[in-house]
């Protein structure tokens, strides 16, 4: 078994991590790195990717420009260029995701072989997996680590307005993406059952059979009790410069300098009880700083509240806070408060699973930690320690002098830990779990053709033009005459396909009556049917790929009584597309149409275009998706592909890798959002003229070349029009 894992975001490397210098690099960069590592030492995988985005940037190690990096014999990280090459939080990702999944299919083409099973973490990763998965055919397993929806209604909790909420965070592109990735995943992989029924819950794609709670290893190498034959502790140091009484035991709090990991409210329950601060000194580690003031608005807000606590209950001596920490101490810090006869806290408003609660039990800690999320399941499972709510303060002081104060209740919680960390969450534990889970999935993979099905001659052009039909190409004679002489002097080199929404046979009809010839490439009933040439040669394997979960009865049916939408005519629907003319003044929005497809457990595209036509077509089909199978037969990369059109139904052709025009007759507010885009030209003529002037634009055939071809010939010798036989 070939494994691909994605993970897009944060700074991942093989060594010394940086957790906690972000948001965006926590315990979900650790996780896939440990899995990576893990599953590969199985003999029954032969291989597993760690695929992440590529970071050049001198404010951060150059690991993260490297392309390639061994993890072990079987395990590497693969960093794939995804939009501009310094680091950006993973909110300003989304626009970047579509080339992320062009420049990795072209990296999978050039390596000769394609994973049996992909898992994505995380929503951008999702993105990015739906789409590989639905182009290759490829089962889709999923760990979203945190959701969106439930951040959403936590922040609006918090106070924060809903467009605020959106708008700083990408929200709604991340609910969809979500959405979609729930809608197609083979199989979701979650920590914790509470994962599963109060947070998956909240979505309209919530299946729950799909869904199989594997949580996380600890190392256990590196996480152990303290023993006699230790090296001394480098931090202690540290940590003892800041106490006047360093021998007491130490409560210790690691975590990220997040609001949402409530150190303020642990700080104000030892301030307010005398017992514990005489029972016991206070340790915080919250990532690390050189100054308050350089670090982000949140932690910078954070850790401006500790200290300002720490002086309100004037805690000096009492509490070590230190500035530093390198991830390879992490487990010496553990070490240090299990010899110290401490405990561990984890006080977070909700953790969506709780990494450090294992790594802690692991190192010989009992536990006190939040009521709400992962930590119910690994202390119901371990029995080593006490829940609390986050929110009263006096029941966290009373469960840490609890575990302080009775010394026999202590080791027993010890005790429980250290023996169901081994048996439920070491990492060859997990691996195995995985491994029997995923094994049934990879039969269903069907790796893409290699060849288009037909004449071999289609594949030796080094680049494509792709057209919608109505409106783009069509629209004024004679700007059609020149595009058809352009592609004729060009059809040595360049290959021609109509994109579009029609059927087949009333395409025909539209090509005869304008006097086009028959193109190389066919793409009809918005990316459900590719046929190949005069001969209209069909290809069965991508009919038999966008088949998969469709169920047309079952669409039409959900869709029957909703209001504003009229079926098309007969000669607009076809096998795998169902259209309807939409009324906005009548119907309701697409995305509410969108949900009750959703909650019918229809996994569908639902493609909106010029604010009158709504149609629906399988998950796997759309333009973009056919169009990139068809660019991988060929052989011919993205970049050397130059598509048109003009409404929201070429969108996804337009995204990622492809050159791409809107005409001068289509700069319609479905694309608005596509205007900073470099690679897309708003053309200032209308129709052919456009896209003429599009060519012009982007010099596309001044390197026009033929693979193999004899260095003397010219360009335009072959007078056949394109796409007939000669």
């Amino acid at each position: 078994m070939y494994v691909l894992l994605l993970s897009i975001h944060g700074l991942i490397r093989g060594h010394d991590l940086e957790l906690g210098r972000d948001a965006d690099t926590g315990g979900q960069t650790k996780y896939v790195v440990d899995l990576a590592r893990a599953l590969a030492e199985r003999p029954d995988i032969s291989r597993v990717d760690l695929v992440t985005r590529r970071v050049i940037d001198p404010a951060v190690s150059p690991d993260y420009a490297e392309p390639i990096e061994a993890l072990s014999e079987k395990a590497r990280i693969v960093r794939i260029d995804a939009g501009p090459e310094g680091y950006i939080p993973k909110e300003q990702l989304w626009d970047h995701l579509d080339g992320f999944v062009d420049n990795l299919t072209a990296f999978l083409h050039d390596e000769g072989r394609w994973p049996g099973i992909i898992h994505s973490h995380y929503a951008d990763a999702g993105y990015v997996g739906v789409r590989l998965s639905n182009l290759a055919g490829i089962p889709l397993v999923h760990t979203g680590h945190s959701l969106g929806r439930d951040k959403r209604q936590r922040l609006l909790a918090a106070g924060l307005d809903g467009e605020q909420i959106d708008a700083r965070y990408n929200m709604v592109r991340r609910i969809d993406a979500e959405e979609s990735v729930l809608g197609t995943a083979d199989l979701v992989i979650t920590s914790t059952h509470n994962e599963i029924e109060e947070q998956y819950a909240l979505y309209d794609y919530y299946q729950p059979e799909r869904m199989v709670v594997i949580p996380p290893g600890t190392d256990l190498v590196q996480f152990h009790p303290p023993t006699e034959n230790d090296p001394p502790i480098g931090l202690t140091a540290d940590v003892h410069r800041f106490l006047d009484e360093p021998d007491k035991p130490l409560i210790l709090a690691l975590s990220r300098a997040d609001h949402r990991k409530n150190i303020v409210a642990l700080l104000e329950a030892y301030g307010e009880s005398p017992e514990l601060q005489a029972l016991a000194n206070l340790l915080i580690i919250a990532g690390n700083r050189d100054d308050i003031r350089d670090l982000d608005e949140g932690a910078r807000t954070v850790l401006t509240d500790v200290l300002l606590t720490i002086d309100a209950y004037d805690l000096y001596g009492k509490i070590a806070a230190p500035k530093h920490h390198r991830s390879e101490e992490v487990p010496e810090i553990y070490r240090l408060v299990a010899r110290s006869g401490g405990v561990f806290i984890n006080p977070a408003l909700t953790e969506p699973f709780g990494l450090t609660l294992l790594e802690a039990a692991a190192s010989g800690l009992p536990l006190v930690a939040t009521e709400n999320g992962g930590p119910v399941d690994i202390i119901g499972n371990c029995k080593n320690g006490l829940l609390i709510d986050p929110l009263d303060r006096r029941a966290m002081a009373d469960a840490l002098i609890r575990v302080l104060s009775d010394e026999n209740f202590r080791r027993k919680l010890i005790r429980n830990g250290l023996t169901a960390v081994r048996d439920r969450y070491s990492w060859q534990a997990h691996a195995e779990t995985y491994r029997e889970r995923v094994a049934p999935l990879t039969k269903r993979a069907e790796p893409i053709p290699g060849t288009p099905p037909l004449r071999r001659r289609l594949i030796y052009r080094d680049r494509a033009l792709f057209t919608d039909l109505d409106q783009s190409l069509l629209g004024n004679s004679e700007g059609v005459r020149r595009f058809i002489e352009m592609m004729r002097t060009n059809k040595r080199c360049a290959n021609f396909g109509i994109a579009t929404g029609r059927r087949l046979d009333t395409l025909l009809v539209e090509l005869k009556r304008h006097g086009i010839p028959v193109p190389d490439v066919m793409i009809t009933s918005l990316g459900t049917e590719i046929h190949y040439s005069a001969a209209l040669v069909v290809d069965d394997f991508w009919s038999e790929h966008v088949d998969h979960l469709w169920n047309p009865r079952a669409v039409r049916r959900a869709l029957e009584d909703v209001p504003g939408l009229v079926p098309q005519r007969r000669t607009e629907q076809s096998r795998f597309k169902i259209a309807y003319h939409y009324d906005p003044t009548v119907a309701p929005p697409v995305d509410e149409i969108t949900t009750l497809l959703r909650t019918r457990e229809l996994t569908v595209n639902v493609i909106h275009a010029f604010g009158q036509f709504l149609d629906v077509v399988p998950i796997r089909a759309s333009k973009g998706q056919a169009l990139r199978y068809v660019a991988h037969r060929f052989g011919i990369p993205l970049e050397h592909i130059l598509v048109a059109g003009g409404s929201g139904a070429d969108e996804d052709m337009m995204r990622g890798n492809t050159l791409a025009v809107v005409v001068a007759n289509r700069h319609h507010e479905e694309l608005s959002q596509l205007v900073e885009m470099d690679n897309i030209y708003f053309a200032q003529e209308a129709h052919a003229l456009g896209i003429l002037e599009a060519i012009e634009h982007y010099d596309f055939f001044g390197t026009c070349s033929v693979p193999g071809a004899n260095p003397g010939a010219g360009q335009g010798t072959v007078q056949d029009v394109p796409g007939t036989a000669s």
